[in-house]
């Protein structure tokens, strides 16, 4: 039988209140189950009180009434602070509210199984999340609003100081960026005499395994900016952040092609599942 409640208001008889007509099997009381069925009842509807159908109509919060006040994610972050609280418990906070059928609790669990880590969720793209069960068009956009929010961030303290001295800002840069990414792209970061951040952009894509770079293009665009240095990365979607025979080559290429506009290959940085390997760190520039 169809669980949906279907409510309609009766006006036929003015001496009693009005009252709302369900279908019987949902409401029957659970210490009767064979107790007999009103007079007026028909066979599949019978006549209960409004108030019955308001509390019986709420099923989706059933988890959330187990909480008390205090036990909720976000009364425990602004108490005791934003640690305290489990990935999920911090996807619920950020999501506020569930939809029909599915709780805010249910869909932050569902987003941690399907993706596993907050860095992948954080590097997702508006087509990771299709197919997720109570997760719409409005999640999916608070979603992409968050990350594009961190991302923003990160960009916006590698706009502000000397990329040299700060390595490890540029790894958590690059691996939000392209880390996650299912395709190879290359990636580069145009720094100023100063080697702060001009402009970062993607410059060529390939597929999981493969990618073609014009050294010749990558020349032409630091011209354009005026750039005194250059970072380049590449993302190995296999996972493993090891350089190919191809990367030292291409890396080589790169090198030399910019010293001859005096622009300076400061390093090349390949993106792994879990690490990064730099180029100038293990002294291959």
């Amino acid at each position: 039988m169809n669980d949906s409640i279907c409510i309609a208001r009766e006006h036929a008889a003015p001496c009693f209140s009005p009252v709302l007509t369900v279908p019987v099997a949902v409401f029957r009381d659970s210490a009767s189950p064979d107790a007999a069925l009103p007079d007026s009842a028909s066979t599949d509807l019978a006549l209960i009180e409004p108030a019955r159908v308001a509390t019986a109509a709420r099923p989706a919060a059933r988890r959330k009434d187990k909480l008390s006040k205090e036990d909720l994610p976000r009364e425990r972050l602004l108490k005791q602070g934003p640690h305290v609280l489990s990935n999920a418990d911090l996807i619920a906070v950020m999501l506020c509210t569930g939809q029909t059928g599915h709780n805010v609790f249910e869909m932050a669990r569902t987003l941690v199984d399907r993706f596993g880590s907050m860095r992948s969720i954080l590097t997702a793209t508006e087509k990771d999340f299709d197919g997720l069960h109570g997760i719409g068009r409005a999640k999916i956009a608070q979603l992409l609003a968050v990350i594009e929010m961190v991302r923003r961030a990160l960009n916006e303290e590698l706009e502000t100081r000397s990329l040299l001295d700060s390595p490890q800002a540029v790894n958590d840069y690059l691996r939000l960026t392209i880390g996650g990414l299912p395709h190879e792209v290359f990636y580069c970061l145009y720094l100023d005499a100063r080697h702060r951040l001009i402009r970062s952009e993607e410059v060529t894509r390939g597929s999981l395994t493969q990618m073609a770079v014009y050294p010749r293009e990558i020349v032409r665009r630091a011209l354009q900016l005026n750039a005194a240095g250059l970072i380049v990365a590449h993302n190995h979607p296999s996972g493993a952040a090891k350089p190919s025979a191809a990367d030292r080559q291409l890396t080589r290429m790169l090198r030399d092609a910019l010293a001859l506009v005096d622009v300076r290959l400061l390093d090349h940085v390949v993106v792994g599942a879990k690490d990064v390997y730099s180029f100038a760190l293990n002294g291959l520039l």
